[in-house]
């Protein structure tokens, strides 16, 4: 528009004058330049915040393979093939479910309670059009004014899904049957899971009352967890190990390299998974606040792995290595709610108090004869309750808000879970036979052994 201005002028020929012609020249030159400058600074906000999405959307699916050596190296070796496959699966049934309707039930045309039941999600028609260009075109206005891609946005908030799903997984190992694990996972992804996002991050209700959870340690690992706990209470603990006798039978992880290793990849994909929460990449403020939040990170799962270590002898009777790597995992969890607060000895507290949180609560499932394969539940739902408790004390939430929020969440997730665990039980029969629990999934169920070369020595029966 500048250009057109300014031949206009040039065009009128000789009348005027000459110094009020340069100074409209100059000014025109000048506007020309800044909306250009405005373009530009658009399409590189836009450009940033897609590759945002893109990266820390990658990082947190790199967390799958995490929660697969986490879970694989904490069952008996004869249980390991199925956790590989349930694993994969699930990643591979959170993403369809979620492109399918999960995404538009959480995000698009969300009322107060859920969103559409339209299926499919894709590009905007803005977005279509500029790939359809036959030859090369500016982004329009209209396309780098939403900030970022469609289908980015998409990717990231999918990966959410699927550690929700991960979850359950690691509790339920080597009982639960391949799939009804499977049917249960694409409701909980493409129906449950999308609720509850509609609720707060999709802007209804719970939103409307200002519940606040950064990055999701209740909408993402609560569920996760409620779900996780309906679920074994259905099914039922792995057969002998609480005994009649009131003693526990100990089932150590069968390879703790590949836990400590799974920990690892969580706590590295857990900088995708709270760091991309910030949702922009374009201003000096969002890279500020962003490495306030990956920072915060880091001492969290620090200051849990510690703490948990510390109060292991006196909670478990035992310094205790698996109560250390849950520590971790407690500790970020715990931070995801307020990973953005500005003063860091905060995730320190935030996220010691849940690595001891999470300890006492592996005594109490213990107590309780709640089976948790993996420590999922006190790692991610009672650490993912105090977490979004502890916004309030840093992160800005109000109490009675964050309250009704972990109420009403824990109800929804756990109730619609439990019933649709008793229906699967019902139908499919959720759980192995009792010779297959024995003998191992990997060659009762599915056929193929991680480790082929043991001898395979099935467990004999506790008749105590």
């Amino acid at each position: 528009m500048a250009k057109t201005v300014m031949n206009g002028f040039l065009n009128k020929g000789r009348g005027g004058n000459l110094a009020g012609k340069t100074l409209l020249l100059v000014g025109c030159l000048l506007l020309g330049t800044t909306a250009a400058q405005a373009a530009v600074e658009s399409e590189v906000v836009f450009v940033f915040n897609t590759f945002s999405f893109l990266l820390w959307g990658a990082l947190v699916m790199w967390m799958c393979a995490g929660f697969t050596m986490l879970e694989s190296g904490s069952v008996r070796t004869k249980n390991a093939s199925m956790i590989c496959l349930k694993n994969i699966g699930l990643y591979s049934i959170a993403g369809l479910a979620y492109y399918f309707i999960g995404y538009n039930l959480m995000y698009v045309d969300v009322g107060s309670v859920i969103g559409s039941f339209k299926l499919l999600y894709g590009p905007s028609e803005t977005e279509v059009a500029l790939l359809a260009a036959t030859e090369a075109a500016a982004p329009s206005a209209e396309l780098l004014k939403k900030g970022y891609s469609t289908m980015s946005d998409w990717f990231f908030q999918m990966v959410f899904v699927a550690t929700a799903a991960s979850i359950v997984s690691g509790t339920l190992a080597e009982r639960v049957k391949m799939w009804p694990f499977f049917v249960f996972t694409l409701l909980l992804t493409g129906v449950i899971y999308p609720i509850v996002g509609a609720w707060t991050w999709g802007g209804g209700w719970l939103n409307a009352m200002g519940f606040t959870d950064f990055a999701g340690s209740t909408i993402v690992h609560s569920t996760g967890g409620w779900a996780a706990l309906a679920g074994a209470m259905v099914v039922g603990p792995r057969y002998g190990k609480f005994r009649k006798d009131g003693t526990i039978k100990p089932t150590p992880p069968s390879n703790i390299l590949a836990v400590t290793l799974g920990v690892f990849i969580l706590w590295f994909g857990w900088f995708g998974f709270n760091g991309g929460s910030q949702l922009a990449l374009g201003s000096a403020a969002d890279v500020i606040a962003m490495s306030h939040v990956l920072v915060n990170t880091n001492l969290a799962a620090a200051a849990g792995v510690m703490m948990a270590l510390a109060v292991s002898r006196p909670i478990l009777g035992r310094m205790d290595l698996f109560a250390g790597l849950n520590g971790a995992i407690a500790g970020l969890v715990s931070i995801t709610a307020a990973p953005d607060i500005v003063e860091h000895y905060w995730a320190v507290i935030i996220g010691a108090i849940g690595g001891m949180v999470c300890t006492a609560g592996l005594k109490l499932l213990e107590k309780v004869k709640l089976d948790d394969v993996v420590g999922a539940i006190p790692a991610h739902l009672f650490a993912g309750i105090w977490g979004t408790l502890a916004a309030c004390i840093a992160g800005g939430g109000g109490l009675g808000v964050q309250l009704i929020g972990i109420l009403a969440i824990g109800a929804f997730v756990f109730a619609s879970s439990w019933v649709l665990w008793r229906l699967l039980d019902l139908i499919l029969t959720a759980r192995v036979t009792r010779q297959v629990e024995q003998l191992g999934q990997d060659a009762g169920e599915l056929g193929i052994e991680a480790y082929p070369e043991f001898v395979l020595m099935p467990e004999e029966e506790d008749r105590d």
